[in-house]
Order: C-alpha cells, then sequence, then structure tokens
C-alpha cells in the first residue's frame, strides 16, 4: 500500500496506521518508508520498490510497545531516522517544532533510549523520575513515552516563558527553579552551552 501527498498536505504515520486498519489490514501494521520526488511530492509506502526510499516510521505497535533498547530488533536505535516518525507525531501533538524536538534529543541523549545520566535522567529525551506520573510515563525508555512525555513538558516550558526559546531551554536543562532564581538564563557553564548547542542543531541547515 502507498500513499502519496504534495508539501501541503497532512499525513504522519499514525494516520497512515489507521488507513490500513480501516482498509483490513490485519495485526501488524507495517514500518513506513518515503520518498520525494524531483518535484518535491512525497511518496509513502509500506512496501517500498526502489533504493530511493528511505525509512520515515518503524511499526508503531512494534515500535511503542517491544522494549528495543534490550537489542533484540534487527536495527540501530541509535539512528536518528528512526524516531522521526514519533518526533512528527509529538510535534503535532504538542506544536512544537520536530527540527527543535530532534535537536534537544540530539544534545540530551545522542538519540540512545537507553541512556541515563548521573542525576538518574532517562531515555532519548533524559527525563526525571519525578516528572514521570504527570507526564504518563512508565517507561522512560520507551521512546514512544519519552518523546511524547518529553514534548509534553518542553511545550509546558516554552507556555511558562511565553515562548522564549532560551528560557525554555535552560529551564529544560538546569529547572525552572533556577530560570525563575535567576529571571533568566542561570549562569552555569553546562547550562549555558547546553542552550548554545540545541541553538546550533536546531539552527543547522544540515542537521
Amino acid at each position: 500500500m502507498a500513499i502519496r501527498r504534495n508539501n501541503s498536505g497532512f499525513i504522519c504515520s499514525v494516520l497512515f496506521a489507521l488507513i490500513m486498519i480501516i482498509s483490513g489490514v490485519s495485526s501488524a501494521i507495517a514500518d513506513i518508508y518515503v520518498y520525494v520526488d524531483q518535484n518535491g511530492v512525497r511518496h509513502f509506502t509500506n512496501a517500498p520498490t526502489s533504493s530511493k526510499y528511505r525509512l520515515y516510521s518503524k511499526d508503531i505497535q512494534r515500535y511503542r510497545y517491544t522494549p528495543i533498547y534490550s537489542g533484540n530488533l534487527n536495527f540501530n536505535v541509535n539512528d536518528p531516522e528512526i524516531y522521526d516518525g514519533l518526533i512528527e507525531m509529538a510535534s503535532r501533538t504538542y506544536g512544537v517544532s520536530p527540527k527543535l524536538l530532534k535537536a534537544i534529543i540530539k544534545v540530551e541523549s545522542n538519540f540512545n533510549p537507553k541512556a541515563k545520566s548521573r542525576k538518574e535522567a532517562k531515555g532519548l529525551m533524559q527525563i526525571m523520575s519525578q516528572n514521570f506520573n504527570d507526564l504518563n510515563i512508565d517507561n522512560p525508555f520507551d521512546p514512544y513515552q519519552n518523546i511524547m512525555g518529553g514534548t509534553k513538558y518542553f511545550k509546558q516550558l516554552l507556555e511558562k516563558y511565553d515562548n522564549h526559546l532560551d528560557l525554555a531551554l535552560a529551564a529544560y536543562n538546569a529547572g525552572p527553579a533556577a530560570v525563575d532564581k535567576y529571571n533568566g538564563i542561570p549562569p552555569y557553564q553546562e547550562t549555558i552551552e547546553y542552550v548554545r548547542k540545541v541553538k546550533s542543531y536546531y539552527q543547522s541547515k544540515a542537521y
């Protein structure tokens, strides 16, 4: 099954999955591949017919419920591209730029779904355990839960700081209490460097 859209269209992996279910495709929802032709039209399929197609999103059901960090699946969990479908899903849900989300994940965990910091922040977006309940996370190493929860939290920070990106990023790294205390980016070298790195990836044309 293939799906075609132009640049103004709206298709994501969730819609693709729903179409397949409605069409009577049973049980497993296939991986989704995308190819952009010379006119900028994006073609989606679960059965690529040429090497021009690139992976757009892994099978959402398997991707969400299988502990991919255990090494059971035959794909590279540290490959940034396999999270594009989930990042776009979170982006559309919470209204945060997918490129910004990808930059945050790059700096936080370098796309390692089982990453854990010295302060016990966990997963792709390095979420602290005290935030799990509020963000509906019971497994921080599940990419779906982590990306959706982390995006929800970052959106809350953007709203708190009136969409001031630097302050929201600083709060994500050092905590909103520190940003409020200093009425700006805290004078912590780690936080200053964190804000710089995320913005650099976010603004990079190559990334």
